[in-house]
């Protein structure tokens, strides 16, 4: 391993890329852009940032609730061990996913 490098388990890599996966798409589903995406890697944990466009910290666009099957992205985040945090962010709002495991 670099030096400055994290040690990244695969099983937490896939946990990792699932969480990416599904803030990403949480945030185009339910807000308006623009989006950015920030990831920090340390030893024993990794923190994932989606920003979004959008005020609204219900996570929905402008207010309109959600009709079609779904709503499972933020349960499968909790689900995987991450905690989750939500804050204004500029015009925004972002949030976090804060994944932990032992090295």
């Amino acid at each position: 391993m670099a030096p400055g490098t994290a040690d990244c388990p695969r099983h937490i890599a896939d946990d990792l890329a699932l969480i990416v996966s599904e803030l990403v798409t949480n945030a185009m589903l339910h807000a308006d852009g623009p989006y950015a995406l920030t990831v920090a890697l340390e030893q024993g944990r990794a923190g994932i940032a989606v920003s979004d466009g959008s005020s609204a910290m219900s996570g929905h666009r402008g207010g309109a609730q959600r009709t079609e099957a779904g709503g499972r992205g933020l349960r499968i985040v909790r689900a995987l061990g991450a905690d989750l945090f939500v804050s204004r962010s500029g015009p925004g709002k972002q949030v976090i996913a804060v994944l932990t495991w032992q090295p």
